[in-house]
């Protein structure tokens, strides 16, 4: 008789867990996730020195060793150059290795704004030299300067990655720069510009290389690379830094034109079309933002007429914020365009993002963009600036209210420029034409997240949507690559 009254709700329960397979239901712990984006760093640049992690001292003689534009071993480094010219603030003749940036001769600080090495597309696929990593003197503009690297065990976020996890195989999405992979971090795609004119399309060669230019030196001895670079690929992709159509741009409005748009003739990227990981959130209802420190102040400054001086937030002196407008990749895309529902909706200023975090109201995913002065990128900030600006927001995270069902992602958008030894994944599933590029730093912050852990998982940036398409069931973008790590790795879902 028991046995009888009690089938039907056994019955019950089993169809409930068959419903909901054991590795699911961990994955539905996690209601928020972070992601704070950092700008131009390799993995080697900040981390190399890391314990437990595949650092400088794992690199191989061939790794380290560069080679010139005839593909022999330079005998020593190039000086540090800037504008074309050696820098004599930096010594000369370094042996053909990388070097610590930190200690002498060259002795910089972590609050000194240094030199910021060339970060285009094609470039950093030269560099890249088919995963040997051999090229990154030959192919830059600041000579000796890419090969430097910190100790970072100063700092305060290398802190966090000691209490967490450090993912020391995690590659940028894209070859190249801060466009194109904060485009790779919403749609893991590259925009579109079929008819962009002649004068911003790259030259390749027959090998598929930048021609390079009459006057370029044989031997990055003699000076940096001269090439015709460009914008755009020769089949109208955008692969360089871009302005975006909609305000704020790094184009002015026209004269008599809306205030909301940049000067088409100026040549700005068009509306791009493409879906979004933001498309597909709104498509399940999942609430998300994009953060962007400075947003407001850079909107009413870009609503300006060109006429008229425009503010100093796009430059690094006064106490600017110095917001860069092409670290903005939703207000590239026709559904963002001022006006919209969307925009209004999920493009929001960084002081919002605070305010949320200490309220426990952010969003199921946040997106949050430094303003420049805090990015820690070379030649217009410093290190030790962003370093604790992103400390205190992981400090701020772990305190709020939704912080047991958190994950957080730091990592950089690029690698600045900067050599690293790991070569990036290859092949069917791993790569493509367009990435993944060089390695960079990233975080895995989280009551979830392994401690003390280095995660030696393969990822790149499209990881991270890999993550977020997974935990909320959403439709899976096409660019992400089918073999990359959804950085489930660095968790420990069954806490």
């Amino acid at each position: 008789m028991i046995r009888n009254r009690l089938a039907p709700l056994l019955a019950l329960l089993l169809a409930a867990c068959g419903a909901m397979p054991p590795s699911q239901a961990p994955l539905e712990a996690i209601q928020t996730i972070v992601v704070i984006y950092a700008e131009n760093h390799s993995f080697d640049n900040m981390y190399g020195l890391f314990p437990g992690a595949n650092g400088v001292a794992d690199a191989t003689a061939g790794q380290k060793t560069q080679l010139d534009h005839d593909g022999k071993p330079l005998p020593h480094l190039p000086p540090v150059y800037a504008g074309g010219k050696p820098d004599p603030r930096y010594p000369s003749g370094l042996p053909n290795a990388p070097f610590r940036i930190d200690q002498p001769p060259v002795s910089r600080r972590i609050d000194e704004i240094v030199p910021s090495p060339i970060h285009n597309y094609y470039q950093n696929i030269e560099q890249i030299d088919g995963g040997r990593n051999d090229k990154f003197v030959a192919m830059t503009t600041v000579g000796a300067w890419t090969m430097g690297y910190y100790d970072g065990s100063s700092q305060k976020v290398w802190r966090w990655a000691r209490r967490y996890t450090l993912a020391d195989n995690f590659f940028m999405g894209a070859f190249g720069g801060s466009f194109l992979n904060h485009q790779w971090l919403i749609c893991a795609c590259t925009p579109v510009y079929p008819d962009a004119p002649a004068s911003m399309r790259a030259q390749l060669d027959d090998r598929g290389l930048l021609k390079k230019r009459p006057n370029s030196p044989a031997s990055v001895l003699e000076g940096p690379v001269a090439v015709f670079d460009g914008q755009v690929t020769p089949d109208g992709y955008a692969v360089n830094t871009s302005q975006p159509p909609y305000q704020p741009s790094g184009i002015a409005p026209a004269a008599g034109a809306s205030p909301d748009l940049a000067d088409a003739a100026q040549n700005p990227i068009p509306p791009q079309v493409a879906k979004t990981i933001g498309d597909t959130l709104s498509a399940k209802s999942v609430s998300w933002a994009w953060y962007a420190g400075a947003w407001n102040e850079a909107l009413r400054d870009g609503r300006r007429p060109a006429a008229e001086k425009r503010a100093v937030i796009y430059t690094r002196e006064g106490g600017s914020p110095n917001f860069q407008p092409h670290h903005q990749p939703f207000n590239y895309f026709a559904r963002f365009a001022p006006g919209t529902d969307d925009r209004a909706q999920h493009l929001k200023d960084g002081e919002e993002f605070l305010a949320a975090i200490d309220r426990g109201t952010l969003p199921q995913v946040s997106f949050y963009k430094p303003a420049g002065r805090l990015t820690q990128h070379p030649s217009y900030t410093d290190i030790h600036s962003g370093d604790i600006h992103i400390a205190e927001l992981l400090e701020r995270l772990e305190k709020s209210p939704q912080w047991k069902g958190m994950v957080v992602v730091v990592t950089y958008d690029e690698n600045g420029g900067y050599w690293d030894h790991v070569p990036p994944p290859s092949g069917p599933g791993w790569g493509d034409r367009w990435g993944p590029a060089t390695r960079v730093p990233t975080l895995i912050v989280s009551p979830f997240a392994k401690r003390g852990y280095v995660d030696h998982t393969s990822y790149d940036t499209t990881s991270i949507l890999k993550l977020i398409t997974r935990r909320f069931g959403l439709e899976p973008l096409p660019g992400v690559r089918p073999n990359t790590g959804d950085l489930t790795g660095a968790l420990d879902l069954g806490r």
